[in-house]
C-alpha cells in the first residue's frame, strides 16, 4: 500500500460519522445511491459551520447523507435539496425525520436541476453542494456561483473522478469537464479555490466578497 492509499484509509477510519448519518448511508447503499464518503461529508460540515450557513442548496440529494452532513455543520440552516429521483428524495426525507430535523428546515424539490436552478434567487445562499449528473457539472457550478452570496462557497465532491482526472491519457467528456473545472477555477480572480484529494476529492470555491477597497 502506497503512502497515498494509507493516508486515505486513515482519514476514512479516523472520521467519526454521527449515527443518523451512518443509518442514512446504509439505506443509500441499499437503494443503489452512491453517498459521499464520511471524510468528504466532514469537510462539507466544516465549511457549512465556518460559513455560519443559514441557507444551503444541494444539487443531488442521494438518500440524504450529504444533506445530513451539511446540517450537522449548520444546525440552524434551511436546506433546499434537488433531485430527479422521487425514491431518493423519499429516502432523504425519512433520513431527516429519523435525525429529528424539523420539517420546516428542509425543502425537497423533485425535478431536473437544469430546470429548477434558473428559477432560484441569485446571491441568496451561503453554501451550494453540487453532487449531480457529472455530465452537467460545469453548468451546475456556474449556477452555484450565481446562487451563493459574496463570500459563499460552492462544494463539488467526486471531482477527481476516481483518479481519472490526474491521468493525462483520459480524455472522455466527464473527465475533461472535471479537469477543466479545476484548472479554470484555480486561475479565476472571482473565487478562492482549494482542491482536497482525500477520498473521492472535494473542490471548494469561495466567491470573493467585494470589500469596496
Amino acid at each position: 500500500m502506497g503512502a497515498y492509499d494509507a493516508n486515505a484509509r486513515f482519514a476514512l477510519e479516523a472520521t467519526s460519522e454521527p449515527e443518523a448519518i451512518a443509518r442514512a448511508r446504509t439505506h443509500a447503499l441499499e437503494l443503489g445511491a452512491d453517498p459521499i464518503s464520511a471524510p468528504i461529508g466532514a469537510q462539507c460540515a466544516v465549511i457549512a459551520a465556518a460559513s455560519s450557513a443559514l441557507n444551503i442548496v444541494e444539487i443531488g440529494t442521494g438518500a440524504g447523507v450529504s444533506g445530513l452532513w451539511l446540517m450537522h455543520g449548520a444546525p440552524r440552516a434551511i436546506l433546499t435539496t434537488i433531485d430527479k429521483e422521487p425514491e431518493h428524495l423519499a429516502a432523504a426525507r425519512q433520513a431527516f425525520a429519523d435525525a429529528r430535523i424539523p420539517p420546516a428546515r428542509a425543502r425537497f424539490i423533485t425535478g431536473r436541476a437544469a430546470d429548477v436552478l434558473p428559477r432560484m434567487n441569485e446571491a441568496a445562499y451561503d453554501v451550494v453542494l453540487v453532487d449531480a449528473d457529472p455530465d452537467g457539472v460545469i453548468e451546475y457550478v456556474e449556477h452555484g456561483l450565481r446562487l451563493v452570496r459574496p463570500g459563499g462557497t460552492v462544494l463539488v465532491p467526486r471531482v477527481l473522478a476516481g483518479g481519472a482526472v490526474a491521468d493525462p491519457v483520459r480524455r472522455d467528456p466527464v473527465t475533461t469537464a472535471y479537469r477543466s473545472l479545476i484548472q479554470e477555477t484555480q486561475a479565476s480572480p472571482a473565487v478562492i479555490g482549494a482542491l482536497s484529494i482525500v477520498a473521492e476529492g472535494l473542490l471548494q470555491l469561495t466567491t470573493i466578497a467585494d470589500t469596496g477597497l
